[in-house]
């Protein structure tokens, strides 16, 4: 019954509801950690990887352009596309730390969940112990007044 009257509250107030309940959500991030998130839901969107390939097949067609027009290495970018690759390297070495910093925020995010969850699960268990415990004393004096 309890967990229907959740899901009314929630379907109720919508499903940001949870995010100021949660005292995970509650947390203030920092500028840092902000732009990392921001970042790594970009890099990590398929907008954001066609867009990269289209980005690379004009880039290589454009060279391959100027390579076959003047045949010798071209003018653009000579092959094996010197500029290219170092354009690539450092998308790679600045994108890599900057998810990798996203991903260990929400392993935090992920363990201080789990041990809300713990202990959430550990005051329920202890009510329902208590329960029990009143069930069976009402239990008892039921059977007594049976007798």
């Amino acid at each position: 019954m309890k967990k229907k009257v959740e899901e009314k509250i929630i379907k109720k107030r919508g499903p940001g509801f949870i995010k100021l309940v949660h005292p995970v959500f509650t947390i203030p991030r920092t500028i840092g950690e902000i732009t990392a998130d921001a970042l790594t839901k970009w890099a990590g969107s398929w907008t954001f990887i066609i867009l990269f390939f289209v980005f690379i097949g004009i880039w290589i067609s454009t060279n391959g352009y100027f390579l076959l027009k003047y045949f010798q290495g071209g003018i653009f970018d000579p092959y094996p596309f010197i500029l290219l690759n170092l354009a690539l390297s450092c998308l790679a070495a600045i994108q890599a730390p900057i998810i990798l910093m996203s991903q260990n925020r929400e392993g935090k995010r992920d363990r201080l969940r789990s041990q809300y969850d713990y202990a959430v699960n550990r005051k329920a268990e202890k009510e329902i112990q208590d329960l029990k415990k009143q069930l069976n004393r009402i239990e008892k004096v039921m059977m007594k007044r049976r007798k």
